[in-house]
């Protein structure tokens, strides 16, 4: 039997539904997908997330504000602590300037205390020194002192014996004895050279301070080598008046 498609595909359709019978979306259950809540929580949503927003861009600035604070107070720190190191390095290099002055100070006070150190011992060598020579020059004095003594003692006793015969040569000479300013010196001063002329004198200072005697000054000036002469003779011989005759023959050859 021959296939029928006709028959077979109005075989098997449903029958057509009419217009007043029900839809099947009506008997579906209804379903409630809460579009106000969720707009009422995204509303909630948007009003907490602005403040949240609101907080964060306050507590920022806050954060901010309070950054440039403890900046700015950090800064005046830096500034207050270079200051402190500026006037810190200022009195290091006063200070090191001080040091330094008195160790050029303490040195130059050394270098003055060695020199009077020095000076001090030198003076001190010195003292030493003339203490000694004044000790020897005393003892010299002394000696010299005993001598002249036991010389003027016997000139003393001399003059004692001599004084007959001084006197006999003072008036056969014309001769007077003076002092020469000087306890070891006589000046004997002659007159009547002259015929001519009576009051013209001379004179010579005579040295008695050792044993032998020594002539000084004269006047008129006589020959130098025949002075000498009449002197070594006086101090070998001991003959004082043939001396003074000696002496005023000088003078008259002189005053000639």
């Amino acid at each position: 039997m021959a296939f029928e498609p006709s028959l077979s595909t109005s075989g098997m359709r449903p029958p057509l539904a009419s217009a007043d019978a029900p839809s099947m979306a009506d008997s579906l259950p209804s379903i409630n997908f809460g579009f106000e809540d969720l707009r009422n929580r995204m509303a909630q949503f948007t009003i907490k997330f602005d403040a949240f927003i609101e907080r964060g861009r306050k507590q920022v600035l806050e954060e901010r504000n309070q950054f440039h604070i403890n900046l700015a107070e950090l800064e005046e720190d830096e500034r207050m602590r270079q200051r402190d190191i500026e006037i810190l390095t200022l009195k290091s290099q006063t200070h090191e300037q001080t040091l330094q002055k008195e160790a050029a100070e303490a040195a130059e006070m050394h270098a003055a205390i060695s020199s009077i150190t020095l000076e001090r011992d030198s003076r001190l060598t010195k003292r030493d020194r003339l203490k000694q020579q004044i000790a020897e020059t005393q003892k010299a004095i002394n000696v010299k002192l005993e001598a002249q003594k036991a010389h003027a003692q016997q000139l003393d006793a001399q003059s004692r014996l001599n004084f007959p015969e001084l006197e006999f040569w003072q008036d056969y000479l014309c001769i007077r004895i003076e002092g020469a300013g000087r306890e070891d010196r006589l000046k004997f001063v002659y007159s009547h050279l002259l015929e001519k002329d009576w009051e013209a004198e001379a004179w010579f200072e005579l040295g008695t301070a050792s044993r032998d005697y020594e002539v000084f000054h004269t006047r008129p000036k006589v020959d130098r080598n025949a002075l000498e002469g009449v002197v070594d003779l006086v101090n070998d011989d001991r003959d004082f008046g043939a001396f003074l005759k000696r002496m005023r023959k000088l003078f008259v050859e002189a005053m000639n």
